[in-house]
């Protein structure tokens, strides 16, 4: 086992730290950009929810695979990998002709992304065993760190700067932890050095862990990736995931932990609730910011992640007092009030003074900043035997579920929605400004054609009025998310009060 000094600890900590800055800059990128990318290659909302979704879902692919064999390639290795993903992501995007291309392009960032990820989690948890649940907190106040500096830059530039020029900023993290990430030392993970054996770890994940990554996966890659028309069959999918995940139970000879795997289920819907919702929040929040605020809505964003960072570099005492489980139940009950009000504040007629709109967006930033972080120190502190695997793999499920289901899941609504309000309006609107139908993951549909953005007089505030209305019944749907992850977490609670309290598992 490599020991570590201080002086060591702090530069690996902070160039895990700045690895994460490098990821919030590409998400935060993206998403502020989305609407120019909406305009000049004229995509619609579930078009725009895909391409979002490719830039998290290959996260969750990486973040697995690497899972699998991070302690045999070595940390340092991988990291060169993600290095080289964010370079090629940033000039793919930036030479970008159409939806081809920013969907590819997403796809090799968030493969980088989802291999710092595979790093620095077992890392932080490695080098401070004693304390995982705070440090990977403080160490995930790296992630709004990033969204904060990225929405200040972009927002402050935006009207002098193209949006190749902006996309080229990732550039300046990603060599900022190349250089750093180049002077670390990096140690053996904490299952390598108690003994825990390779089988063991995948044990933790089990068949039914197995089966709901690659179920997930297995329906991303064969509805948009291969393109094979008889493999978009639901069941065809199904069968391949049974057929993964029969394999790796016959080696692994488990089906999981079973909390770990009704984690996993869990971890689905915290995902869309924290990025699916952030991802949207300034398309969402937009036009009632911009009515009482006069301001860009991507500043509500940027205040939320301020509140997240300070919050997460601060979290020590919040963790011991009320334990994970206890930040994870208040966090699930904080953040259905928040986004629930931020819905009624942005629906079509609203009229509300800046006061409560940043209230409301205080209640939604205090209700998301805990679930990542909290829920993989939860992972590491109570299965430490899964290694690398345990505490990635339920990030990547978080990411391949926002990516494949919840990110085109809120566009497929607000598409829907709008749709359906112009239709109430005006049969003749909807002949003219609605398109045939496409498909999706969610089945059929239709949307505004991009020959809506050309409408004038009363034909243009109908659809303004229309997409008012869509946006804010996506952000409604997105409440019940966290009413049920409440729930989840007081089940939990009860189930360990029932064991004599929750403690950590401690590997010697």
């Amino acid at each position: 086992m490599t020991t570590l000094t201080s002086s060591q600890r702090t530069m690996l900590f902070w160039a895990c730290f700045v690895a994460l800055v490098a990821t919030a800059f590409a998400f935060m990128l993206r998403m502020m950009i989305m609407p120019e990318w909406e305009a000049a290659f004229e995509l619609d909302k579930t078009q725009v929810g895909t391409i979002f979704g490719a830039g998290l879902w290959p996260f969750g692919v990486s973040i697995v695979l690497f899972s699998l064999i991070i302690d045999k390639v070595g940390y340092g290795k991988a990291m060169v990998f993600a290095f080289a993903c964010h370079v090629t992501f940033a000039f793919m995007t930036i030479f970008a002709d159409g939806f081809g291309m920013l969907y590819w392009g997403s796809v090799v960032g968030a493969l980088g992304a989802g291999t710092v990820e595979a790093v620095i989690n077992p890392l932080i948890a490695t080098i401070y065993r004693d304390n995982k649940t705070t440090w990977l907190n403080i160490l995930h106040a790296g992630w709004p760190g990033g969204l904060v500096l990225t929405g200040i830059v972009v927002l402050g530039i935006s009207d002098s700067m193209t949006w190749q020029w902006k996309i080229g900023l990732i550039l300046i993290p990603t060599a900022a932890y190349g250089i750093l990430m180049l002077a670390s030392v990096f140690p053996a993970s904490e299952r390598v050095t108690a003994g825990v054996s390779y089988r063991e770890m995948l044990g933790e994940v089990g068949w039914g862990g197995a089966f709901i990554v690659s179920l997930i996966i297995v329906m991303e890659l064969t509805s948009n990736v291969l393109g094979i028309e008889a493999l978009k069959n639901f069941w065809w999918q199904l069968g391949i995931a049974i057929v993964i995940s029969g394999v790796y139970g016959a080696y692994a000879r488990s089906f999981g932990r079973p909390i770990y795997v009704f984690l996993l289920l869990v971890m689905l819907l915290l995902a869309t609730t924290e990025l699916g919702t952030d991802a949207w929040i300034k398309d969402l929040l937009g036009p009632a910011i911009k009515d009482s605020l006069g301001i860009d809505g991507g500043w509500a964003l940027v205040y939320t992640a301020s509140i997240m960072m300070v919050l997460r570099f601060c979290c020590g005492p919040i963790v011991q007092t009320l334990k994970p489980l206890g930040v994870l139940a208040l966090s699930a009950a904080l953040a259905a009030i928040g986004i629930y009000w931020l819905s009624i504040l942005s629906a079509p007629g609203a009229t509300v003074g800046a006061t409560v709109i940043i209230l409301a967006a205080t209640i939604y930033g205090l209700g998301q900043t805990f679930f990542w972080p909290t829920t993989l120190g939860f992972v590491s502190e109570r299965f430490p035997r899964g290694g690398a695997m345990t505490i990635n793999v339920i990030a990547g499920v978080g990411m391949l579920g926002v990516g494949v289901l919840g990110a085109a899941w809120l566009g497929n609504v607000q598409d829907r929605s709008v749709v359906q309000a112009v239709s109430e309006h005006s049969e003749s609107l909807h002949a003219k400004y609605v398109t045939d139908e496409k498909e999706s993951l969610f089945g059929s549909y239709t949307a505004l054609s991009p020959e809506a953005s050309m409408a004038t007089g009363d034909e243009l505030e109908v659809i303004d009025q229309a997409v008012r209305h869509g946006k804010s019944t996506a952000l409604a749907k997105v409440a019940i998310l966290p009413v049920i992850m409440f729930a989840c977490y007081i089940g939990l609670i009860l189930y360990f009060r029932s064991r004599g309290g929750y403690k950590p598992v401690r590997l010697e």
